[in-house]
């Protein structure tokens, strides 16, 4: 929930992104990579010495796929944001 908010702040950015020309695909990316390096970053601190290292992988790509998904409809719908309205709101 936190992450979408930020997208929301984010409107008036990724207007002017639009506006100069970044594709839907474009902010999609970019919306996916913060999410992605968020959870990186918390994989990266929270992670304990593990003696299997399989347990350690699961839970790290589990965390990474849940993350992908909840920032996928932000994302989205970030991407379908009309230029033109999101610099209005300025």
């Amino acid at each position: 929930m936190a992450f979408a908010v930020d997208v929301e702040r984010r409107t008036n950015e990724i207007g002017v992104r639009m506006a100069l020309g970044a594709t839907e695909r474009d902010v999609t990316r970019m919306v996916l990579k913060g999410a992605l390096g968020l959870v990186c970053a918390g994989l990266v601190v929270g992670a304990r010495p593990v003696e299997a290292a399989f347990p350690l992988a699961f839970a790290a790509a589990t965390m990474i796929a849940a993350a992908l998904l909840a920032a996928y409809v932000p994302a989205k719908r970030a991407a379908r944001v009309d230029p033109m309205e999101a610099l209005r709101h300025e």
